[in-house]
């Protein structure tokens, strides 16, 4: 099987996207990239990420693709977590302190900071609507930073994705409690649940 062969295995397998690094480790050198660009076999997608001209592009996908330490949160997450029927005009993600975030937020992402041994508790991964895999922070780390962010949010997104929380099945109440002293919202939490309990 020869390189080009193997790398559009590669994107079959990647949903029709592959970045430069994977490139790279199949055998097609970045030059290569570069001739496959021009000769219009492949389509430069972002820095780092080419697909397949003319196919549809999971925006989501790609940029975690290009910054595998960020996590999908907040609004995104509870849209992603069918916590919020509000799709987010604007993708909002949370990396570890001392992450360079100008380019995320030149890209109109909405970038929240949090410590390092902080950054992991509670991610996990979640397919998009287009099939692919990124990191997303699960229910309860989701309910804990909207109160911690309540200030920046829409007050009615914070208390439908409450709603949403209390009457799923799979809710997992003491978790949500370890998380909302961890994060410091425990207060606020207890008075949220007062009502909706």
């Amino acid at each position: 099987m020869s390189s080009i062969e193997i790398l559009y295995e590669v994107l079959r397998k990647n949903n029709g996207v592959i970045t430069t690094a994977q490139a790279n480790k199949i055998g097609i050198s970045n030059e290569r990239l570069n001739l496959l660009v021009r000769s219009m076999a492949l389509e430069r997608v972002r820095f780092g990420v080419y697909g397949i001209p003319n196919e549809f592009i999971d925006e989501m996908y790609v940029s975690q693709l290009r910054r595998p330490k960020m996590v999908y949160s907040h609004e995104t997450a509870l849209f992603l977590l069918e916590l919020s029927d509000r799709d987010p005009i604007n993708y909002v993600v949370t990396v570890p302190t001392g992450y360079n975030t100008s380019r995320m937020r030149n890209e109109g992402m909405v970038v929240y900071t949090v410590k390092k041994d902080l950054h992991e508790i509670g991610a996990t991964q979640l397919m998009t609507h287009y099939g692919n895999y990124v990191n997303v922070y699960g229910l309860e780390r989701s309910i804990c930073d909207c109160l911690r962010s309540r200030n920046q949010m829409d007050p009615a997104i914070v208390t439908d994705a409450l709603k949403r929380y209390v009457r799923r099945k799979e809710k997992n109440l003491n978790l949500l409690m370890q998380m909302a002293s961890l994060f410091k919202t425990e207060k606020l939490l207890r008075n949220y649940l007062e009502v909706l309990l």
